[in-house]
C-alpha cells in the first residue's frame, strides 16, 4: 500500500464543551455525518449522581441534554431515520429522538431481563435497524428490525460462559448472523445452527477483535500475535495478512474503504496511535493527542476527539493522478494550464497544446470535474472547476450535464458542511446512498427549514415534493409549541402556509389535536378551503359532533352526511341522537329515507333475479333484507347503532353489547356454522374479561372447536389464572401446545414423554432454559429413546 493513498481531512473544531474530551463516556455517532450521542460514565449508579446524556450534531453543536434517570446503559446507537437507541442491563430499550424527546420503550424478553445484557450492537439490515445482545449466561437474541420487533435467541455456543472475546453481525443474504469468538475459535450462530468455520493457522492466537465492513461484505480480525487478517466475510477469500507488530487488543478496528476501492484497509485504534493496514505489510500511523472514537463510513472513517473532528480516506484515484508530485496526467495538465492563464502567462498555451496533441482534452475536463467533488476544501474545488470550464471551451462536442451536476451537488454539499448545521457529508456518500429526499429527510428534522426551503428552490423540486412539505413540518412543530397562545400559533401558521399546495390545514389541525390543543384545531380548521371529506372525521374523533354534522350538511355530499348519522348512531344515546338530528331536518330525513330505499331496491332486486331464475342471487339478496330488518328492530329497541353492518359484524356487536340471546337467534336464522359462532363468542365475551360467562358457556356444551382456544384467548388477555381452568378439557394432541402457552414446561414435559411425540418433545427441549438441566436430561433421554 502507497503511503499517500490515506489521508486525513479536518472535519471540524468541535464546538462542545466536553471539559475531560471522550474519557469515560459511551459515544454513538450516527452514519452519513449524523448526530452524536454522548452519555458520560454510563455505569453510574448513584441516586444523588446520574450519568448526563447530550446530544450533538456532527460539529459538536448541542441539540439536547439531560439528566438520565433511568437503568444502566449497555450501549448507544442510531437507527436509520436518526434515532438514538439506548439499550439498558435490564434488557430495555428506550427511543428518543434527536432532540432528546422520548418516544417509546420495548424490552427485549423476561429471560434477557433476569440474566442481564453484558454487550450489545445495533446494526442496519436490509429489514430495517437492529438490535443484538449477548446475555450472563452466554446466550445470544437479535431483531432485524425494531419497528416489527420479532425476536430470535440464537442457538448455544459450546464452551461459552458469559459474552464472547469479540463477536460482530453479519448480514448476508438476507439472513442475519452472529461471528463470534471463543479463543482460537470461531463460531457461525444463524437461526437453528452453531457451526465453526476454518479460522486462521493456530500460529495466530486467539481472535482479540473483529469488525465487517460498512457493506458486510468483508471481515477484518486481529489476533493476539498482532497479525490482522481480511477477507471477505464469508471466510471463504482471504485479501490480505498484515503484522502490526502489536500485541495488546486495539480499542477498536473498523474498515476503511471507498466503494469498489482496489485497496481496501483497515484502522485500528490504540490509546494514543491510529494505526492504517492494507493489503501489504507497510502500515500507516497517526499519533493521537486524546482519546478519540472511530465513525465507520461509507467511503471512510471519522476520527472524533474532544476537540477535532478528522476524516480519514483513501485519496481517491483521480486526485491522486493530479496532485501527485510530477504528475503529467490529463488533469494535472489542465489545471496547470489555467494556473498559468490566470498569470496571462504563454506556458498556457504549451501546457494546452500537449493536452491537444495527446488528444485527452476531454479526459482532463472529466477529472478535474469528478476531483472537484472529492474535494473539502472550497479553493481547491474552485480551481479544480475553473480548469474544467477553461478546458471545455475547446471542445466542441463537450456535454455540460456532468459539469452542471457537480456544480450543484457541492453548492448543496458546502452548505449542509457548515459547522452551524453539522451534517459533513461526502460526494460519494450523496448519490449513492442518501439521494435528495433523505438529505431532505435530515434538514426537515433538524428543523433547518429555512435551508430546507433553499435546497428545494435551488435544486427545483417541484414545489408539493418540497417547499410544502417543509412548511407542512413546520406548522405541526410549530403547533406544538405551548409558550404561544392559541390564536398567535394559528395566525403564524395562516401566515406562513397561505394556501401552499400539498399542505392541507385539516393535517396541521390533526396535530394540534394529539398535542392536546382541540381550540387551536377548531381554529385551523376554519382556514381550510371546503374539504369537508378531511375536515369531518377529525370534527368526529374530537368529540365536535354538531360542528361535523354542520359540515357534512354544508358539503352536500349525501354519503358524509350519512357516514355522520351512523357514527352518532352509535356514540349516543337514542334521545341525544334524535335531539341532534331534530336541529338538521336534512340529515334526519336522510336517516328515515335511506333504510326504506334499501329495501325497496333489494326487493325489486329480488323480483328481477326470480324472473332470470338465479335461486342463488334471489335468496342472497332475501336474507340481506331480512338482516336489514332485524337490525333495524333492534336499533329501535335497544339502540344498538347495528344497521349496515355483516352478518359476522352484527353478531360481534350483539355479544359486545350483552345480547347473547339475540346473538344465538341471529345464528339460528342464518344458519351459522357452531364453530364460527364458539370462535366470536369465545373471543368477544375475553376481550370484555367476562370470566364467569365465559365459564358458563364453556359448559353450555361440548365445544365444537376444542378447548385449546379457551387457554390461548385467557392467555392472550394475560388471565393465567382462568386459563388453567380449562388445561385438563384440552385434549391429548393439544396438551403440550396448552401447557407452553401457560409457561408450565414440566406439564408439558410429562405430556410430551406420554405421547412419545418427537416434535413436541423438541419444541419443549427448546424452551427449556440451560439452568433446568434436570428437565433437559430427561428430555433428552426420552428423544434417545425414539
Amino acid at each position: 500500500m502507497n503511503f499517500a493513498t490515506e489521508i486525513k481531512t479536518e472535519l471540524y473544531e468541535m464546538s462542545w464543551p466536553l471539559r475531560d474530551g471522550l474519557r469515560d463516556s459511551l459515544v454513538a455517532a450516527a452514519p452519513y455525518g449524523g448526530p452524536i450521542a454522548v452519555l458520560k460514565e454510563p455505569q453510574r449508579r448513584s441516586p444523588s449522581s446520574r450519568p448526563h446524556l447530550d446530544i450533538y450534531s456532527a460539529s459538536g453543536v448541542s441539540l439536547a441534554s439531560f439528566v438520565w434517570k433511568s437503568g444502566p446503559v449497555v450501549q448507544l446507537g442510531w437507527t436509520i431515520s436518526d434515532e438514538l437507541l439506548c439499550v439498558q442491563e435490564d434488557g430495555k430499550v428506550l427511543i428518543y429522538d434527536l432532540f432528546g424527546s422520548f418516544k417509546r420503550h420495548f424490552s427485549l424478553g423476561q429471560e434477557v431481563s433476569q440474566s442481564q445484557v453484558l454487550e450489545a450492537k445495533i446494526f442496519h439490515s436490509p429489514y430495517g435497524s437492529g438490535i443484538a445482545i449477548v446475555t450472563g449466561c452466554g446466550r445470544f437474541t437479535l431483531t432485524t428490525n425494531i419497528d416489527d420487533l420479532k425476536l430470535r435467541r440464537l442457538p448455544e455456543v459450546p464452551g461459552l460462559q458469559g459474552a464472547p472475546c469479540c463477536w460482530a453481525v453479519l448480514t448476508q443474504d438476507r439472513q442475519t448472523k452472529v461471528l463470534l469468538s471463543n479463543g482460537p475459535d470461531l463460531y457461525i450462530l444463524d437461526n437453528t445452527s452453531c457451526t465453526s468455520p476454518p479460522g486462521l493457522s493456530p500460529e495466530s492466537g486467539s481472535i482479540l477483535q473483529m469488525s465487517v465492513s460498512f457493506s458486510y461484505k468483508y471481515l477484518a480480525l486481529f489476533t493476539q500475535t498482532g497479525l490482522v487478517w481480511t477477507g471477505t466475510s464469508n471466510l471463504q477469500a482471504k485479501l490480505s495478512e498484515v503484522d502490526t507488530k502489536m500485541r495488546s487488543a486495539p480499542k477498536q478496528m473498523v474498515w476503511c474503504r471507498r466503494p469498489r476501492a482496489q485497496q481496501p484497509s483497515v484502522v485500528l485504534m490504540w490509546e494514543r496511535l491510529l494505526l492504517v493496514a492494507g493489503q501489504c505489510s507497510d502500515t500507516i500511523q497517526f499519533p493521537l493527542d486524546s482519546v478519540s472514537v472511530l465513525v465507520p463510513e461509507l467511503d471512510g472513517v471519522r476520527v472524533l476527539s474532544g476537540s477535532h473532528q478528522e476524516l480519514l480516506q483513501e485519496v481517491p484515484l483521480v486526485s491522486q493522478e493530479i496532485f501527485k508530485i510530477a504528475s503529467m496526467s490529463p488533469g494535472a495538465l489542465l489545471l496547470e494550464a489555467h494556473r498559468e492563464y490566470e498569470k496571462l502567462s504563454q506556458r498556457a498555451d504549451e501546457y494546452l497544446r500537449e493536452i491537444k496533441e495527446q488528444c485527452v482534452l476531454a479526459e482532463a475536463v472529466r477529472q478535474c470535474v469528478e476531483a472537484a467533488g472529492h474535494e473539502w476544501d472550497c479553493v481547491t474545488q474552485k480551481a479544480l472547476l475553473r480548469a474544467a470550464s477553461f478546458g471545455k471551451c475547446f471542445l466542441s462536442d463537450f456535454s455540460p450535464e456532468p459539469f452542471v451536476t457537480i456544480c450543484r451537488e457541492l453548492r448543496v454539499l458546502n452548505a449542509v458542511r457548515e459547522s452551524s448545521v453539522g451534517l459533513p457529508l461526502t460526494h460519494t456518500q450523496y448519490p449513492s446512498i442518501l439521494q435528495i429526499q433523505y438529505l431532505f429527510f435530515r434538514l426537515v428534522h433538524r428543523r433547518l427549514y429555512p435551508l430546507a426551503i433553499e435546497v428545494c428552490r435551488y435544486l427545483k423540486i417541484l414545489e408539493f415534493q418540497g417547499v410544502s412539505r417543509v412548511l407542512r413540518h413546520w406548522a405541526e412543530c410549530k403547533v406544538q409549541q405551548t409558550d404561544l397562545s392559541d390564536e398567535a400559533v394559528a395566525r403564524a401558521v395562516c401566515a406562513k402556509v397561505g394556501d401552499s399546495p400539498g399542505v392541507f390545514y385539516s393535517h396541521i389541525a390533526a396535530k394540534a389535536y394529539e398535542s392536546g390543543r382541540p381550540e387551536l384545531a377548531i381554529k385551523l380548521l376554519k382556514f381550510e378551503a371546503p374539504r369537508s371529506g378531511e375536515q369531518v372525521p377529525l370534527l368526529l374523533k374530537m368529540k365536535r359532533s354538531q360542528l361535523a354534522l354542520s359540515k357534512a350538511v354544508e358539503s352536500g355530499d349525501t354519503d358524509l352526511v350519512f357516514t355522520v348519522v351512523s357514527f352518532l348512531k352509535n356514540e349516543m344515546n337514542r334521545g341525544d341522537f334524535f335531539m341532534t338530528l331534530r336541529n338538521q331536518p336534512l340529515a334526519l330525513s336522510l336517516y328515515r329515507q335511506r333504510l326504506e330505499g334499501r329495501l325497496a331496491l333489494l326487493q325489486n332486486a329480488v323480483d328481477e333475479f326470480n324472473k332470470a331464475k338465479n335461486d342463488f342471487n334471489a335468496k342472497a339478496t332475501e336474507e340481506e333484507m331480512k338482516l336489514l330488518k332485524f337490525q333495524r328492530k333492534l336499533d329501535e329497541e335497544k339502540g344498538a347503532g347495528l344497521q349496515g353492518l355483516s352478518l359476522q359484524d352484527t353478531m360481534e356487536a350483539l355479544l359486545n353489547l350483552g345480547l347473547h340471546k339475540h346473538a344465538e337467534q341471529l345464528c339460528r336464522d342464518f344458519r351459522v356454522p357452531d364453530k364460527r359462532f364458539w370462535w366470536l363468542k369465545l373471543r368477544a365475551l375475553a376481550e370484555k374479561q367476562d370470566w364467569d360467562e365465559l365459564d358458563k358457556f364453556s359448559r353450555s356444551k361440548k365445544s365444537p372447536i376444542g378447548y385449546l382456544p379457551f387457554v390461548e384467548v385467557c392467555v392472550k388477555n394475560h388471565n393465567q389464572h382462568e386459563a388453567k381452568k380449562y388445561l385438563l378439557k384440552v385434549s391429548p394432541e393439544q396438551r403440550v401446545k396448552a401447557c407452553l402457552l401457560l409457561g408450565d414446561l414440566e406439564g408439558a414435559a410429562d405430556a410430551a414423554i406420554e405421547r412419545r411425540n418427537e416434535a413436541e418433545l423438541g419444541a419443549v427441549l427448546t424452551r427449556c432454559p440451560a439452568s433446568n438441566r434436570q428437565l433437559m436430561d430427561r428430555l433428552q433421554r426420552a428423544v434417545a429413546k425414539k
